[in-house]
Parts: C-alpha cells; structure tokens; sequence
C-alpha cells in the first residue's frame, strides 16, 4: 500500500475557476490532472522546479533574514511546508496566509528588498503573486513546446 502522495497543492486551485495555471501551487491544468500517475522521481523533479520557481520570484522582492524565525512563525500559524522546502519558498507560503496580518516583516525573519521594500504584505503578496503567475504560464507554455 502506498502513503500519501506528496503534492504542492496548497487547497486553493483557482483552475477549478478556469485559470490554466493554479495561483496557489504555479502548477499548470494538466500537471495537476496528472500528478497522481507521476512516480516519486517525477514528483520531487517537479517539486524542485516549482520551488526554484518561487525562490527565483521571490527573491525579486524578499529576502530571508533568519530562517529559524521564519520557520517559528510557519508553525505557529500551523502553515504547510516541508522540510526540504527552500526558505524563500516557505515564505511565498507565509504571505498567502497573513498577508493581511503581518506588520513587521521583520518578526517573520524576511525583509523587503527592490521592488518590495515599499510596499505593504498584502501589495508585496499581489505582486509576488503575479510575477508567480505569469513566470508558471511561460514554464507551462515550455512544457507545452517540449511535447
């Protein structure tokens, strides 16, 4: 019997609204529809694609300042992530979550750099976001290309 099938599925899949790539998981239609077939080479491959994807958006307006305190806080807030999940990463996951709550970056062991460093969490979040969105739409649009 097999465990459960890791996933970066964060439980917000805006496909189901007719979007081609989630907002929640940067995962496009089909690699959602088959995530349950790929095997755990696949998978981690993935996982590690989507992370870099999010390291390298991130990293564009944040950057980790003391990981032990972000990971404090993503336990607090009971946040998913996991433990081989990149830093940057695990924080595109915080600011989905509190985005409306945070005050001080700070707290959370991040700091606002480039474009970011004026902006509030729920505007760094929009942004971030739609940087995300469009960086998976190319990544989609190549995967499309390579088949």
């Amino acid at each position: 019997m097999r465990g459960p099938v890791t996933s970066p599925c964060v439980g917000v899949c805006s496909t189901s609204v007719g979007d081609t790539v989630c907002r929640g998981c940067q995962r496009h239609l089909a690699e959602i529809r088959d995530w349950p077939g790929y095997d755990e080479v696949q998978r981690a491959g993935r996982m590690h694609e989507l992370d870099a994807l999010r390291e390298r958006v991130a990293g564009e307006f944040l950057r980790v300042t003391d990981a032990a305190r972000l990971e404090a806080q993503l336990q607090r807030y009971r946040i998913r992530y996991r433990a081989d999940q990149p830093a940057l990463s695990r924080a595109v996951e915080l600011l989905r979550v509190g985005r409306r709550h945070i005050q001080e970056l700070s707290r959370y062991g991040l700091a606002a750099v480039g474009e970011g460093a004026e902006l509030s969490c729920e505007r760094l979040h929009e942004h971030i976001t739609l940087r995300l969105l469009q960086a998976a739409e190319h990544r989609r649009l190549s995967v499309d290309d390579q088949q």
